[in-house]
């Protein structure tokens, strides 16, 4: 069994190796160009609960037309939810086909 003074010893150092695998896992490990793009949309719609989305979509659609959209909203404060605007505008069947026909 280990001392009180042992197991306050033990206790910080597993703290602090809890903290640093905490702070690893927050740090973004981007490998392709579309994960990045995903990532700044996520960004410029101040919405990073939903990097995923954004990274499946960057993979999917033109990079050039999410980032372009994207920062027109983030440019508009008047939109209060920029994620969900950009989703309805993104999903409009008109706008949509445009992209499709453009890439």
């Amino acid at each position: 069994m280990l001392s009180s003074s042992r197991m306050e010893d033990f206790q910080a150092l597993s703290a602090g190796y809890l903290f640093k695998v905490k702070e690893r896992g927050r740090k973004s490990k981007v490998y392709k160009s579309y994960q990045l793009t995903g990532l700044r949309l996520a960004e410029f719609l101040e919405d990073d609960g939903h990097k995923s989305l954004y990274i499946k979509l960057a993979k999917e659609y033109p990079a050039e037309k999410l980032l372009g959209l994207a920062k027109r909203i983030a440019d508009n404060h008047n939109i209060k939810n920029k994620g969900a605007y950009f989703m309805s505008v993104f999903f409009d069947k008109k706008d949509v086909a445009n992209i499709n026909n453009q890439q």
